[in-house]
């Protein structure tokens, strides 16, 4: 399990207009859970990148795999040119850096991963949304709770067909077989969405070890009932682990807080993000 970045911190930046500043709180927390008996999971939250790696369990050196994913992706701290095919890029110099890790075979290692990343489009602050696998993205905007990635998963192609209900997928038997992912030699192939950066939004980027625990309605709960973004990380690790933490379980919650005017200490995110 790699960690990188602080658990939870505040961090403000400039709107290249000068005018305004754009202030993010955020809140990463991880646990083995009560059946691993290793953390392959690994999280990365330095702006403007904020990222989860779930290694693959089952397959040798997971945990090799989603530390090569976010020690690559944690290069972009503190700078301002993220963009699709720079994080397609990290991605790539990951998996031959899981070639060279300790306990990887020939048939090589794999992870998912999941994130934002903070950047600029003609002057407007826009989050870069990418995920390979099943550990997801949500926004939560004005009460409404939203699955914004789409899982690369057997059973997500099955009710993506109609064959299954969202409910019988969430108890399928081949609910951990993923479709896509980072590593075995393979070329990355992350999707990408882009989302307006709105005052108030929260973020939850998560691994399915959340997931497998806790549904919509329980996620949305406990985002709302904890303001606070390390409040709220607990309560999902937590609930997540009463009922039942079968798998490691990694959250990174990210409020975008009301914006106003630059001050002395805001830092300038069109000349370089700083932390």
């Amino acid at each position: 399990m790699t960690q990188i970045g602080q658990g939870s911190n505040n961090f403000t930046v400039t709107l290249p207009s000068g005018e305004n500043t754009l202030t993010l709180s955020w809140a990463s927390l991880t646990d083995t859970g009560h059946r691993r008996e290793v953390n392959e999971d690994s999280v990365v939250s330095v702006p403007p990148i904020f990222a989860v790696a779930d290694g693959m369990g089952g397959h040798s050196a997971g945990d090799v795999a989603s530390s090569a994913v976010v020690t690559r992706l944690a290069e972009f701290a503190h700078r301002s040119e993220t963009d699709a095919s720079s994080i397609t890029r990290a991605l790539s110099l990951a998996v031959e850096d899981m070639a060279k890790g300790e306990g990887v075979t020939d048939l090589g290692t794999g992870t998912t991963v999941t994130g934002v990343a903070l950047a600029l489009e003609s002057g407007a602050p826009q989050w870069i949304v990418f995920n390979i696998g099943d550990s997801r993205v949500y926004q939560l905007v004005s009460g409404v709770l939203e699955q914004i990635t789409v899982d690369h998963s057997v059973v997500q192609e099955l009710v993506d067909a109609g064959r299954i209900t969202r409910e019988e997928a969430d108890v399928h038997p081949h609910g951990n077989v993923i479709t896509r992912a980072v590593g075995f030699h393979e070329p990355p192939v992350p999707d990408f969405r882009i989302l307006p950066v709105i005052p108030g939004m929260r973020i939850l980027v998560c691994s399915d070890g959340l997931t497998k625990e806790l549904t919509p309605y329980g996620i949305r709960h406990f985002m709302l009932s904890n303001p606070n973004p390390a409040d709220a990380a607990a309560a999902l690790v937590t609930a997540a682990l009463e009922n039942g933490g079968r798998d490691n379980v990694t959250v990174i919650v990210l409020d975008v807080l009301a914006p106003s005017r630059a001050d002395d200490e805001a830092l300038g995110l069109s000349a370089g993000i700083n932390g």
